[in-house]
């Protein structure tokens, strides 16, 4: 009997693993039954951009934390698919830091040549997942939206790809509840405009808050103070930034910090992260962690360690995204092809207090980008993923952190080496400060010299045009 598959969410990681076992059929390799359960009404997970917040149309709660105007945050080079470069999607090198539009219509590039848009259910969020002993199979239930209808399957495996950024977490601080500007969390911030001309008080420390901030400047916010809780990001911030400890409590528009000082604020974002939240899980298959390089319980990252039929993807805090989820989509892959065979539960447990100490001693992000590389260079040297340079990337990514320290404003403006084709990326012909268009045809420069490819996704060169124009 053929085996099934479920796989939840069709963003990034769960397109991986469809993609996986779609290489793997075109090679002649007998694959599984594939379905795969997306709540929204197209896949890319995080980066399609709704201007919905809290419920979307189908009352469900929004998946996106996607904001207009949201540019990559690190090189392209760092994440490229190596079985489908950039360069093979847009038919020509293009700048290192796209918008989220040019990401979307890379992801949706690759998955349309692949024919994987048949395995997806689209609307249909699952709802539970259980597992018999007896049976050795999950039973799923997952809801039709479009039909209001329920759908209960049996299946071998499941894969939970559904993701970590979409439940936010929200603290509370004395006097919030009288503050009279507008507070929100990070998920459901949308347009940068909004706070133009405003003072904004940043809570958090890390890439939402920095990036976040910074965008409001761009687009004309009077001022940002970014609040931390450990330690300040440290940048070389240019007028107009300012970091304070965390917040204490809010009088009125007054801002009282931790150090003592006071700050007058007309709105806050809180950019404190998320929650690993899998609420379609029994407490004895649901992860429970925080946001990390290597979650406990998962051997190699992946496998739930008292279940391994139980896998999961993209988990763990990234430095590595699209092509980090390839190797563990991959792996997961040959696992449930029996090509891969998994080691006692003792020798899994041990392998997981291998990395967990080895996480431990982390204490910079030159130590964190070594710790992934390593990580994603395992998973990569058991499969036939084609051949990935991890120690450039490795390069690229500390080249990165050395570029954003230099300007927090300008580093975007950098450009690198792809490893996979080698060619060196072109500037984009406008700095990212000044360019307040973040469309696909705006990033690709004079719009009419492209044409969309038959298949509807991929924007090209016309044959009239020469890629030094």
């Amino acid at each position: 009997m053929t085996k099934r598959v479920a796989i939840v969410g069709a963003g990034p990681s769960g397109l991986a693993q469809l993609r996986a076992f779609e290489t793997a059929r075109k090679a002649g390799v007998e694959v599984p039954e594939l379905v795969c359960f997306e709540k929204q009404s197209n896949w890319g997970g995080l980066w399609n951009y709704t201007w919905r917040t809290g419920l979307d149309e189908n009352g469900e709660p929004v998946h996106g934390s996607m904001y207009r105007y949201l540019w990559s945050n690190g090189p392209k080079e760092c994440l490229e698919f190596a079985d489908y470069s950039f360069e093979e999607h847009f038919g020509r090198p293009i700048p290192s830091y796209p918008p989220r539009a040019v990401l979307h219509d890379y992801i949706a590039g690759r998955v349309e040549r692949s024919d994987v848009r048949k395995y997806i259910r689209f609307c249909t969020p699952v709802r539970w997942v259980s597992y018999s002993e007896e049976t050795e199979k999950f039973t799923v239930t997952a809801k039709d939206l479009s039909k209001d209808e329920h759908q209960v399957e049996e299946f071998d495996y499941v894969v939970v790809a559904n993701g970590h950024f979409s439940v936010p977490n929200v603290p509370h601080f004395e006097g919030m509840e009288q503050f009279p500007g507008r507070v929100m969390h990070a998920h459901d911030f949308r347009v940068a405009d909004e706070f133009a001309g405003k003072r904004l008080l940043m809570i958090g420390s890390s890439y939402s808050a920095e990036d976040i901030g910074t965008q409001c400047i761009k687009y004309g916010a009077k001022s940002i103070t970014f609040s931390y809780r450990s330690k300040p990001m440290g940048f070389d911030w240019p007028e107009g930034f300012v970091e304070k400890p965390l917040l204490k409590k809010l009088v009125g528009k007054t801002a009282h910090f931790a150090d003592g000082t006071t700050s007058e604020v007309d709105a806050i974002i809180l950019c404190t992260g998320y929650q690993h939240s899998y609420p379609f899980l029994p407490d004895e298959l649901r992860l429970k962690t925080h946001n990390c390089l290597y979650p406990a319980g998962i051997y190699k990252g992946i496998f739930w360690q008292s279940n391994p039929k139980l896998i999961y993807l993209g988990m763990q805090d990234q430095y590595y995204t699209y092509n980090m989820f390839d190797a563990q989509a991959w792996y997961a892959r040959d696992y449930i092809l029996g090509k891969i065979s998994l080691p006692s539960r003792e020798e899994r447990e041990a392998d997981i207090a291998k990395w967990l100490a080895y996480q431990d001693k982390l204490t910079n992000p030159f130590e964190a980008i070594d710790f992934q590389t390593e990580y994603v260079r395992e998973l990569l040297q058991a499969t036939d993923y084609p051949h990935l340079d991890v120690d450039k990337v490795a390069e690229l990514f500390k080249e990165w952190e050395h570029h954003k320290m230099e300007g927090i404003l300008t580093y975007r403006d950098r450009s690198y080496r792809s490893t996979i084709t080698g060619n060196m990326s072109p500037p984009h012909h406008t700095t990212w400060m000044e360019a307040t268009d973040d469309s696909l045809e705006a990033f690709m420069g004079q719009p009419q010299h492209y044409k969309k490819h038959a298949a509807g996704s991929p924007f090209h060169l016309d044959a009239t045009q020469t890629a030094a124009e």
